[in-house]
């Protein structure tokens, strides 16, 4: 399992990353960018992949564009569609791998957004992946995901860590009003360019004691830019746009974002 299958994860997945955004602006304008994307090619039907718990797709919703929605995670499918079902909406969300899924209709718009596309750990399941979507796209049809440029010293850090050695990432208050704390630990291996570990949850009570933990995997790969090239050529893709952050930055050079905008050829 990974972290996002837990029951426990996907109930409070909303709260942690709003917590989480409020000092990171790596996904600054996030929802407005996949608006636009889905405004701009998504006249014969969106789809959002990886969608968790709802977040883009909700937020298309509410802007009048009625997509569909899965994820490989049943956990987080239902908290998307309690939380659609919540704001009035009908929306055909479905559980279901990326590499394998098949709808009844084809789609213009696919999107990936946040680091759903980094959670395929081998070249292997990312190639799968893409050829996968591509069947699912009308001819021309596009799709946007994000990768992040390696940075090599964190790499060369990470390379040194065990999944036990924990460091402090965010306290939160979960869906039962209890404090909690995040800390993660991310080891990184070379060969294979995944970076994998733990997530560790402590609960803790009104005098700040720790009253309960859960510990949940994670992995995920890196994935160079000119490997990502050669692997879109390879499933037939030409890359439209490369941006660099979600206002629609310069893709040269490092980013904390690569956000990939490429078409069915």
């Amino acid at each position: 399992m990974d972290l996002h299958d837990y029951d426990d994860v996907a109930e409070n997945y909303d709260l942690y990353l709003d917590e989480m955004y409020r000092t990171e602006d790596a996904h600054a304008g996030f929802l407005d960018f996949y608006l636009d994307f889905a405004k701009e090619y998504g006249k014969d039907g969106v789809i959002d992949i990886a969608c968790g718990t709802g977040a883009v797709l909700l937020y298309l919703a509410e802007h009048g564009i009625i997509a569909d929605g899965t994820d490989l995670s049943q956990a987080m499918c239902r908290v998307a569609d309690e939380k659609a079902k919540a704001k009035g909406f009908n929306l055909n969300i479905f559980p279901a791998d990326m590499t394998d899924f098949r709808s009844k209709r084809k789609y213009s718009c696919a999107i990936i957004a946040r680091s759903g596309f980094m959670h395929l750990p081998t070249p292997e399941l990312q190639r799968a992946a893409l050829l996968n979507i591509r069947e699912n796209l009308v001819d021309g049809g596009m799709l946007t995901f994000n990768t992040f440029d390696p940075h090599p010293f964190f790499q060369a850090q990470q390379m040194n860590t065990k999944d036990t050695d924990y460091s402090f990432r965010l306290e939160y208050t979960n869906k039962n009003g209890q404090h909690e704390k995040i800390y993660n630990a991310i080891s990184y291996d070379p060969y294979t360019q995944i970076m994998s570990g733990n997530w560790k949850f402590e609960t803790l009570d009104d005098n700040g004691k720790v009253v309960e933990e859960r510990i949940r995997p994670l992995k995920m790969r890196q994935t160079y830019r000119q490997e990502m090239k050669y692997l879109l050529e390879l499933t037939g893709y030409e890359i439209v746009n490369v941006y660099g952050g979600y206002h629609k930055e310069s893709g040269v050079g490092s980013a904390k974002n690569v956000i990939w905008c490429v078409r069915k050829k």
